[in-house]
């Protein structure tokens, strides 16, 4: 990179030669090279091309390729500067006047003649107007007074129509356009905009895990039977597309589609909708416009090939569907190891695939795109929606269509569809969660009882299990290294994310490195360092995760937590010539294993409203295997391992497609409800739940909501939370959101009441108090779906230093008591700032146990620092 540094400050030092000839504006040349950040961009923009950048911004590295390009102009224009000074220096001492080819050159470069335009002008970029409720059923009418509105900003129809993007007609009202920022300016100051927004992108974030979740198909009498495995539910699936020709889409045994599906299914690039889409796939479309409105490049690369189609090219869309609602396929295993049925959770529901996320920096998706696509979905008649998108901290408000995912749902949800999203992958840190609005069903992942156990046996006879998926060839007892640094920081060289190898001290042999960050790339960037080196294994010392990294070719890449790694690291140490042997993995399900919170699974509190409980509720989302596209370069006979919440997610989608089986008229509430209250917070041993971490440590609902999911418990819950738009309605009072966006946002007029209402009586399946300064006391409503005569007696755990009241204490239904209220009333018995203490507060009778978590935190004085 220093000869980069070197040729610009050369390009710098001739542009500033440059300016004494002619007077061009600075900004030309400021912008790019004054700022000091041209290295960065350099560096960043090298990252992006080769998929390393830690999470890179989309639009940083847009900038910093027009940046690259521009660049390139202005070298070619110092270069020939360069040659003219060079060749006239030794003609004369003073100043020459610039020959008229060079000043030509320049013209035309600058004027948009030459190999890059530098045109100086308003940019139009792609906004979201949103217009809240739809106001006429007629989608023609809709989409006709989009035009309208649009065109007394631009001046026509004819202009209207050319920088229209998308119409939002049938879930809600609005467009997306290309639009400058006056533009944009002007139209939301005009009557019945709500609001007026900039496009933004969002980020993606897999036999065994049905059996861990009680859903065996070998046990006749649950909730997969009794809901004749979701037949006749439509399952939604907004991500990358699908890879249809997989075993996990037949439709062999289904009957007719669904008579409420009023979707299409469309046919493009290597998609045939005729072929492709059948009883299974009832539905697949595309929505890019407003990605390639920003992308600006060419979509389909040899690094990243891409389809302008519903056909998956990432594998990440194929992943989801088929966990949520793929058929059953035998004797499907992973190089060897996982073996078994792989299946979804619903296998007999159907699916409508939204491709809105494409293959580009590791999947992206823009927010016009997603809106979109709730637009369509809610028109064609979806039960459940499936979102394994996130977007990054900060987050956006609840009413701020640059989220796109928190307005497009409340939309689906007001409808009846109940939407799920994955909580993202930014854990163990508190205030990670994303998604989080409360009419949102938000997944976190946890591991499940099985583990891959994989052998490492040390010359001095010792034996040690690490983790790992290696199937390759096994050899002997070979070498075993670690390398040794020297000066300052003797440990710098055997760190994996920077590992300094000696060829001739690698070859033949085993390293052992310790990561001291988490995530692939370090582990892959050291096992391609030990591979190019001539080693011919790694053992990976790093904090214990159960989610597994695959190394390319079949490496052996074992991963160890930090007490083995040291003991393997005195080994080495401690004799001349250490030795190793690898051996195979093998593959352990249920006891001894048990089941953790997911060390990447983003965690709560909420950052946007504490007070409401996020997560909600877990599922299994490490090493999950499912079907994948056949261009995934971790796949296998069809078929890949991977981690994340968003493979959790499509866990909940399919659960929560039998449920709607069973109960077609439960609310998307009633059933959040139904999963909450049910949830496990014990292993199959009765112990409690941990969560992956720094350290380890027991599980809270800001780990996993109410717990890990129990499908056959939330079919029959007995009590629910159950909530409506008034509910949502008081959340965004609560929030301090205007009317007149709320009121939009509703299709009606509402007025918040003048005094502020409180979170904590939003009918939440939770209860969570951020700042507890003596004693509140806050109200509950839960609605009998059990026996119609049922007795419940209050049982409460109360939380640390706390007491807690509930009136009534005994809830007594019937035929005509239906729906009882309750106070909760929680005191601090200590006037002391705390951290968050958690308990539990349920009601019991003979078949039901209905338990909602407690998270109290005191706070007597303000805080100043981060207690959570």
């Amino acid at each position: 990179m220093n000869g980069v540094t070197v040729v610009m400050k050369s390009a710098l030092f001739f542009m500033s030669e440059l300016s004494a000839h002619i007077k061009i504006s600075q900004i030309i040349f400021y912008s790019p090279l004054e700022t000091g950040h041209a290295t960065e961009m350099l560096i960043v923009q090298f990252q992006c091309q080769n998929n390393e950048a830690k999470a890179p911004t989309f639009q940083k590295c847009l900038l910093v390729k027009m940046t690259w390009e521009s660049l390139h102009v202005f070298l070619s224009v110092t270069i020939l500067i360069q040659v003219y000074y060079q060749v006239n220096q030794l003609n004369s001492m003073g100043s020459n006047p610039l020959p008229s080819f060079v000043i030509v050159l320049i013209l035309l470069v600058l004027n948009g003649q030459g190999p890059m335009t530098a045109k100086v002008e308003a940019k139009s970029t792609v906004h979201i107007v949103y217009l809240g409720e739809r106001q006429h059923d007629d989608p023609k009418r809709v989409t006709d007074s989009h035009h309208d509105l649009l065109a007394t900003v631009v001046g026509s129809k004819e202009v209207a129509s050319d920088l229209m993007v998308y119409s939002y007609r049938h879930g809600f009202s609005g467009f997306a356009a290309k639009l400058t920022e006056s533009q944009a300016q002007k139209l939301s100051e005009l009557p019945g905009v709500v609001r007026v927004i900039q496009n933004s992108l969002h980020r993606l974030q897999t036999t065994r895990s049905w059996d861990f979740l009680g859903l065996s198909s070998h046990y006749p009498n649950h909730v997969l039977q009794n809901s004749k495995m979701g037949d006749g539910v439509i399952i939604g699936v907004f991500d990358t597309g699908i890879w249809p020709e997989s075993k996990a889409f037949s439709d062999e045994g289904l009957g007719p589609i669904p008579s409420h599906w009023k979707g299409v299914c469309k046919s493009g690039d290597q998609f045939n909708a005729a072929t492709h889409c059948n009883r299974k796939i009832i539905g697949a479309r595309w929505f890019i416009d407003g990605f390639l409105a920003e992308y600006g490049q060419p979509l389909n690369t040899s690094d990243d090939p891409e389809f302008l189609s519903p056909r998956d090219a990432n594998g990440h869309g194929t992943h989801t569907s088929s966990t949520a609602s793929g058929a059953y396929v035998r004797n499907v295993s992973y190089r060897g190891l996982l073996s078994g049925t792989v299946r979804g959770g619903a296998p007999r529901a159907r699916l409508a695939i939204y491709k809105v996320c494409w293959n580009v920096l590791g999947g992206q998706c823009a927010s016009a795109d997603i809106l979109k696509a709730f637009d369509e979905a809610i028109h064609d008649g979806v039960d459940v929606l499936s979102l394994s998108i996130g977007y990054s901290l900060p987050l956006f408000s609840d009413v701020d269509e640059r989220d796109g995912i928190a307005t497009g749902s409340f939309h689906a949800v007001a409808r009846g569809i109940t939407v799920v999203c994955g909580a993202a992958n930014e854990g163990p840190s508190a205030q990670t969660v994303q998604n989080t609005a409360p009419w949102i069903l938000t997944v976190a992942a946890s591991t499940m009882d099985r583990a891959l156990p994989t052998p490492i046996m040390l010359g001095n006879n010792k034996t040690f299990l690490g983790q790992a998926i290696f199937t390759g060839k096994e050899k002997g007892f070979t070498g075993l290294t670690y390398p040794e640094g020297t000066g300052l920081d003797p440990t710098s060289a055997g760190a994996c994310q920077s590992l300094s190898l000696n060829s001739t001290l690698v070859a033949g042999k085993v390293v052992l490195c310790f990561a001291s960050v988490t995530g692939r790339v370090a582990v892959r960037l050291a096992a391609a360092t030990v591979q190019e080196a001539g080693g011919i294994g790694l053992i990976i010392a790093k904090n214990p995760s159960d989610a597994l990294i695959e190394c390319r070719d079949g490496f052996p890449c074992i991963e160890v937590d930090y007490e083995i790694g040291t003991r393997i690291l005195y080994y080495i140490r401690s004799t001349k010539s250490p030795t190793v042997k690898l051996g195979h993995s093998k593959t352990l399900v249920s006891k001894p294993v048990s089941a953790k919170v997911a060390f990447f699974s983003s965690r709560g509190p909420s950052s946007i409203a504490p007070e409401i409980l996020k997560p909600d509720i877990t599922a299994p989302g490490v090493n999950i295997l499912a079907a994948t596209s056949q261009l995934d370069q971790w796949m296998d006979g069809g078929y890949a391992v991977h981690s994340g919440t968003s493979m959790a997610t499509p866990h909940v989608s399919g659960i929560v497609a039998l449920l709607k089986a069973i109960h077609p008229d439960w609310s998307p509430a009633a059933i959040k409800s139904a999963l909450v209250t049910t949830a496990r917070t014990k292993d199959a041993s009765g112990f409690p739940l941990f969560a992956e971490g720094s350290p380890k440590k027991l599980a809270n609902p800001f780990d996993f909501g109410g717990g890990i999911v129990n499908p056959n418990g939330a079919a029959d819950p007995g009590l629910v939370y159950d909530m409506g738009l008034s509910d949502y309605i008081h959340y965004l009072c609560a929030m301090g959101y205007n009317n007149s966006a709320i009121s939009r946002l509703r299709g009606q007029s509402t007025a918040c009441p003048a005094e502020k209402p409180s979170f904590l009586d939003v009918n939440l399946p939770s209860i969570t108090i951020s700042s507890l300064r003596s004693s509140v006391t806050l109200s509950r409503t839960v609605t009998n779906v059990g026996s119609p005569n049922s007795i419940y007696r209050a049982d409460i755990e109360p939380p640390t230093g706390m007491t807690v009241t509930v009136k009534p204490h005994i809830l007594v239904f019937n035929s005509r008591t239906k729906k009882i209220s309750f106070n909760v009333t929680v005191c601090a018995t200590k006037q002391v700032n705390t951290g968050y203490f958690f308990g539990s507060l349920t009601w019991r009778n003979e078949q039901n146990a209905v338990r909602i978590p407690l998270s109290v935190k005191t706070e007597i004085l303000e805080s100043y620092a981060d207690d959570n």
